[in-house]
């Protein structure tokens, strides 16, 4: 007899500078397979409206997220995908709604730990000013109240981000990136998470292993940091797993959404 495929509710949530639009790929392999699939717009990001000089803080990014976990039903629980930067939104989401969450699904994500919050934070902090740099891109800071914003070039997103990837993506890409920024100055990385409610949403943690920007190392030392989080791997993928290995990640989200319920 064939194994009964559990249909969950995901909730995708992208990196720096991206959309949903980057979920295209994934959201009709899940639809397909029969789950509900909802990919957020953060703040200043994809469709969302707002511009990046109307955002104060952390909090006002991952709005959209807060908004939709806020209209789960009680008594409902999803599984939540984080990419990239979006794995602190994700973290954030899991603080604030533990209760809502089956499992959090971190895709070559930053994933901080219980016992100090802000570790890799300041980390992705300090590697992405030389990573930046060195491809091209731009760290701007035009007035006082204004938050440096990061564009991404093309060069950048060629070599870093999407080099595994088909060439149509790049180039959907290099239309659909928006400036982005990562809050660095924000005090909420500081009490973010809390061992009581983050510390209790069991955790999957990808690692896609030809990423160029969370190398396969720093990967598994975010790991390595928060004990119980189940591993699971993905080779030939870079950072943009969601478009380089579709079909892969599709297969990895499906075992997941099988595992947890």
């Amino acid at each position: 007899m064939a194994q009964e495929i559990k249909r969950k509710h995901f909730i995708l949530v992208h990196g720096l500078c991206h959309g949903a639009w980057c979920w295209y790929k994934i959201s009709p392999l899940l639809q397909k397979a029969g789950h509900r699939v909802t990919a957020v717009d953060l703040a200043a990001c994809g469709t969302h409206p707002s511009g990046l000089d109307e955002l104060h803080s952390f909090t006002d990014y991952t709005e959209p997220l807060t908004r939709t976990m806020v209209s789960i039903p009680p008594g409902e629980k999803v599984i939540i995908v984080g990419h990239s930067f979006g794995g602190l939104s994700v973290s954030l989401a899991m603080e604030k709604f533990s209760e809502k969450i089956s499992v959090a699904v971190f895709a070559a994500a930053v994933m901080t730990c219980v016992e100090n919050p802000k570790l890799f934070i300041s980390e992705v902090f300090s590697r992405s000013r030389e990573i930046y740099m060195d491809c091209k891109m731009k760290e701007k800071q035009e007035s006082p109240n204004q938050l440096s914003s990061i564009e991404f070039g093309p060069e950048y997103m060629s070599n870093k981000l999407y080099q595994n990837c088909p060439i149509e993506d790049l180039e959907l890409a290099k239309l659909l990136v928006r400036p982005g920024t990562q809050f660095k100055d924000d005090k909420i990385y500081e009490k973010m998470i809390t061992k009581e409610k983050y510390g209790q949403v069991p955790r999957v943690y990808i690692v896609c292993r030809d990423d160029r920007i969370a190398p396969e190392q720093f990967q598994k030392r975010m790991i390595e940091q928060s004990p119980g989080t189940e591993v699971m791997e993905i080779a030939g993928a870079d950072h943009m797993v969601m478009l380089s290995m579709p079909t892969e990640l599709f297969n990895v989200l499906q075992e997941i959404a099988n595992k947890y319920s």
